[in-house]
């Protein structure tokens, strides 16, 4: 009887700090870091810094991604051969930006055209066991805000 009673009163406190954003194990979220910045794919969509949406419809789109067949022809090539990521790569730090992929697109949210032709703001090339399709333009597409930000804050 007092097992119970001690996991009675255990249980809401791990679901609480579960919610509240604590980890009870370390997770790995695809990452990626340029320069001072390293950008991750949120745990949690109420802890990103931006929320991104994904559309079918070109014309409903504010940014367009094109996968690349090759690494020479993107902007950014994403490979690893890797099981799990490489430690410390992305170290969450003062600039470090959280991506949520949001199903329903909301106003000023990114909406990101993802296809393998045509005009695009960013090319990317994606070789990865770690990363999506979709992950990879969210965070490509993220680091370029993020960036964007950054310089805009600067110059101010």
């Amino acid at each position: 009887m007092l097992r119970f009673k001690i996991w009675a009163s255990a249980a809401p406190l791990i679901i609480a700090a579960l919610l509240a954003g604590g980890r009870l194990l370390p997770a790995n979220h695809p990452c990626i870091a340029l320069a001072n910045n390293s950008v991750e794919i949120a745990d949690l969509p109420w802890h990103a810094d931006l929320h991104v949406a994904f559309t079918a419809d070109p014309a409903a789109a504010t940014v367009r991604v094109q996968l690349t067949e090759s690494a020479e022809a993107a902007d950014f090539a994403i490979v690893d051969g890797a099981e799990t990521p490489e430690s410390g790569a992305c170290e969450a730090g003062p600039a470090a930006h959280a991506v949520a992929i949001s199903s329903d697109p909301a106003r000023g949210m990114p909406v990101i055209y993802l296809s393998g032709k045509g005009p695009a703001d960013y090319r990317v090339f994606v070789r990865s066991k770690t990363f999506s399709a979709r992950e990879a333009a969210a965070l490509v597409v993220g680091s370029g805000i993020a960036a964007r930000n950054s310089l805009q804050a600067a110059s101010l």
